[in-house]
């Protein structure tokens, strides 16, 4: 049957409008996606251009060369040397095992270090280059690069690497470097991305520790095009880092050298301090240790051949090792008793050999008494009675006061490692670290460097610096960074009587140049560079009243650890001071035999800036020198030597 013609008229409105509509929605959708289009091809195609480039250009850090370091005449401490190595990278070398298989026959590579490199792989972001191999030769970079294309992931490398031309001269000052840890990393709260590239040196100790953030420069980049199996083809553009800051240190390379020689075969350290600014000019811990061993990680056996030294050659004596000072301690209560105005230095005390004091009986090291002492022959001879009595006057809170005075007791801001603030002890000190209360015994063993008084080289140098200049003279060990000289330490006066101090420096001159001063066989005989000083001898163990009855053991006769420190601390020329030294050599007996002499070697070496003349010697020593002089140039090493002293 027909429809009617209005139904069929009906019908063709309702499909018009719905193709309309369609056709509407149609057309919204192309024009959205073609404004889309627009804003993505025209407006945002920087944008996206920089997303596909990301895809097969990757961008890598190039670390910054290190900052070097030089002595004050420009002889290098601390260098950097090429160094060819080998790295790979996890995403892009597939099976580890088969790939480090491969490498292995082409370059030295021992099962250690390839389990090492597989550790370090898994630990690491896949897309972080590992070092598997470095100091290789020219050779074995070749062999690499020729076989690339069966080396998927395995990149060769030419860095640098940090070097020590003077070894173990410089390895408590200069300290060294290692490969970042992840001890290191969860120590430090550092943001620097370099710390996460594998093996990065780092500094672990000394200079290179303390000023890490001025030797390690800021790192650059390098923009590199990688095919779809992650293989480098080109390099589109690099960045250079910004190197490290250059640092040049106060000490003398030739007179380190020297003390380090000199005090070998001991367990020592030794300080010699300029008095005019303050500058170190050695700083000497015997017996040192080789830092290129730690550069690249230290092997278990020289590790434990270092650890297990009963001289303790990882431990820097000169600034972190602490001792009595014994009798070099006692031109400080001398100070503290003549500032106080309760000593005349002309008054006399008679020493017997022994004092007695609350019940107890202190005794002198002589032990038939010196008789009738003032200070200077008190100083001269190293009374330990008189200072008992002295000590009496003072009490300990000024003894303390001075000793800090004259830089015991503080630590001095040095770029060192763990640099020892010793111990000025005082009656607070006692009752908030011990809870008990001072004791007048106490402040008589302390009077005399005993006790709970402990000092360093380095502070006793510092101490010795200050009586000889009058001044408040602060160590400095940086003398520039990069060509930019650091504060003096020349320091202002201390506020002394200059009469008392006179009288002092002229008891410590006795000391060496008198025939009865406790170093007069270690003097210097040339009379303009005359050396006045203080011996020091201090006990590690207690002498019973048994054995001072029978008769005191000799220290030879004692193990080597029951022995007693010899110490020495002086300054020359007497008249015309120019530098101050301390001496300590553990368990060396004696400080008029074990230290003077080497104090009195070394002063020379440093007034002379060289070898001095055998006439500077008392006569019957002069054989000995000689040969002891001839040995120890030989083996100061040629870097040490400048050309303008060579």
């Amino acid at each position: 049957m027909r429809r009617p013609t209005r139904d069929t008229a009906e019908s063709n409105r309702k499909i018009a409008r719905r193709t309309l509509v369609l056709g509407g929605i149609q057309l919204g959708v192309v024009g959205a996606l073609g404004l889309r289009m627009r804003s993505m091809q025209i407006e945002q195609a920087d944008q996206y251009r920089l997303l596909a480039d990301e895809n097969r250009i990757n961008i890598r850090l190039l670390p910054p060369a290190r900052g070097l370091i030089f002595d004050r005449t420009g002889v290098p401490l601390a260098d950097n040397e090429q160094n060819y190595r080998i790295v790979m990278v996890r995403e892009d070398a597939g099976d580890i095992d088969d790939i480090l298989s491969r490498l292995r026959r082409l370059v030295p590579l021992s099962p250690e270090d390839m389990e090492r490199a597989k550790e370090e792989m898994m630990r690491r972001s896949p897309f972080v280059p590992v070092t598997v191999a470095d100091r290789l030769s020219w050779e074995d970079i070749a062999r690499v690069t020729v076989n690339a294309p069966a080396l998927p992931g395995v990149i060769p490398e030419v860095g640098l690497s940090r070097v020590y031309p003077l070894g173990a001269d410089f390895s408590h000052v200069v300290g060294y470097v290692g490969p970042v840890s992840d001890y290191d990393l969860s120590r430090i709260d550092d943001q620097d991305p370099l710390l996460q590239i594998p093996r990065f040196q780092i500094g672990k100790t000394g200079i290179e520790n303390k000023l890490e953030h001025t030797l390690r420069g800021s790192a650059g980049t390098r923009r590199i095009e990688v095919n779809a199996l992650g293989r480098v083809m080109r390099e589109l553009d690099r960045q250079e880092g910004i190197p490290g800051k250059n640092i040049q240190l106060t000490i003398d390379a030739r007179l380190q050298s020297y003390v380090e020689g000199r005090l070998e075969g001991e367990s020592a350290g030794a300080v010699v301090i300029d008095l005019e600014n303050g500058d170190l000019r050695a700083v000497g811990s015997a017996p040192g240790f080789d830092p290129n061993l730690f550069v690249r990680g230290i092997s278990v056996r020289d590790w434990n051949a270092l650890n297990e030294n009963i001289y303790r050659p990882l431990a820097a004596k000169a600034y972190q090792g602490t001792y009595p000072p014994g009798s070099t301690f006692k031109m400080v209560t001398a100070l503290a008793a003549i500032e106080e105005g309760l000593l005349d230095p002309e008054e006399t005390v008679f020493c017997r050999g022994y004092t007695e004091v609350a019940g107890t009986r202190f005794h002198c090291w002589k032990r038939a008494g010196h008789g009738n002492v003032n200070l200077h022959e008190s100083l001269k001879q190293s009374c330990d009675c008189y200072y008992y009595e002295i000590c009496q006057r003072v009490g300990i809170d000024k003894i303390a006061e001075m000793a800090r005075r004259l830089g015991l007791g503080i630590e001095h801001d040095l770029p060192l490692s763990a640099v020892s603030a010793g111990l000025a002890p005082d009656k607070d000190w006692k009752a908030r670290v011990r809870g008990e209360d001072w004791r007048i015994g106490d402040t008589v063993n302390a009077s005399i460097g005993q006790g709970y008084v402990l000092t360093s080289p380095l502070q006793l140098a510092v101490m010795t610096a200050r009586i000889a200049s009058g001044r408040s003279i602060s160590p400095r060990l940086v003398l520039a960074i990069d060509g930019i000289e650091q504060p003096s330490g020349a320091g202002e006066s201390l506020g002394l009587n200059e009469n008392y101090l006179r009288r002092i420096r002229q008891a410590m001159d006795a000391v060496g140049n008198h025939s009865r001063g406790t170093a007069y066989g270690s003097r210097i005989v040339e009379a303009e560079m005359r050396m006045a000083g203080k011996t020091g001898t201090s006990q590690v163990r207690r002498i019973t009243a048994e054995e001072r009855a029978r008769g005191v053991t000799r220290n030879e006769d004692l193990p080597w650890e029951r022995r007693d420190h010899a110490l020495f601390v002086g300054f020359a020329p007497a008249d015309n001071p120019r530098f101050a030294i301390s001496v300590v050599v553990e368990h060396g007996g004696g400080g008029s035999s074990a230290a003077a002499p080497i104090a009195r070697d070394i002063m020379l070496q440093a007034l002379y800036d060289g070898p001095p003349p055998l006439s500077a010697y008392p006569s019957n020593v002069r054989g000995r020198i000689r040969a002891q002089q001839e040995q120890l140039e030989s083996r100061v090493p040629p870097g040490a030597v400048p050309a303008d002293r060579a």
